[in-house]
């Protein structure tokens, strides 16, 4: 049995090799541009205007209320729909990216809430911009509180992509389907690619220990 599941692997190695690197792209992508957007989800919530603040309240409570299946086809059917020619990777990518960045919009808000106030108006009393308040006092203590949240989000971003087959993406867990269909192996290929998943997991889990160590302040 061993032998031929080692030999139906061997086969089937290619398919594997290119399901892991669709679910890392789509994740990475969708990791990065959910992280950018939600720092200005953040931002607004935080220092917006009245009315800034409620639409994008609105926007986080929304989507984070929002089953990621819903966001996945909405993004795949809706945007064709109104005339966006979105294959289903970018549909995909598009659908995490929102759900990541209305969670990384809620760890960036409670990051910059938990600095005292007296450090930004000591920025202003020197004569520093809202910029270079920003990027010289309040976002550097801000990081190394949104890093351990962020990569629990980053995490989830991962497993969120399974959801993509629906629509048709080509990623790890549909390929691992493929591949059962034709030699129905069933709890040994669903077995490798949770492993497959926990690995990159890992991957992500330790990078941001790596970094929370070099942004750590000194003691």
């Amino acid at each position: 049995m061993s032998h031929t599941v080692l030999e139906q692997l061997w086969i089937a190695r290619y398919v594997i090799m290119n399901g892991i690197g669709v679910t890392v792209s789509i994740s990475l992508l969708a990791i990065l541009a959910g992280s950018v957007l939600g720092v200005f989800v953040g931002l607004a919530l935080v220092y917006g205007g009245v009315v800034l603040r409620l639409a994008v309240r609105a926007y986080t409570d929304i989507i984070r209320g929002t089953p990621v299946l819903v966001l996945v086809l909405a993004s795949y059917y809706v945007s064709a729909a109104v005339g966006l020619d979105l294959g289903p990777f970018s549909a995909g990518v598009l659908a995490l990216a929102i759900f990541c960045s209305s969670h990384v919009g809620e760890i960036v808000r409670g990051a910059l809430q938990a600095i005292p106030k007296g450090q930004t108006e000591a920025a202003k009393a020197i004569g520093l911009t809202f910029t270079q308040t920003f990027t010289s006092v309040l976002w550097p203590q801000a990081m190394r509180q949104c890093l351990p949240a962020w990569v629990n989000t980053a995490a989830e971003m991962v497993k969120a992509s399974t959801l993509l087959s629906v629509i048709g993406v080509a990623e790890l867990l549909l390929r691992t389907q493929e591949i059962i269909s034709r030699n129905f192996m069933s709890l040994q290929f669903y077995f490798l690619a949770g492993g497959l998943y926990f690995i990159i997991n890992f991957g992500i889990e330790h990078f941001g220990k790596y970094v929370e160590r070099k942004t750590a302040l000194p003691s």
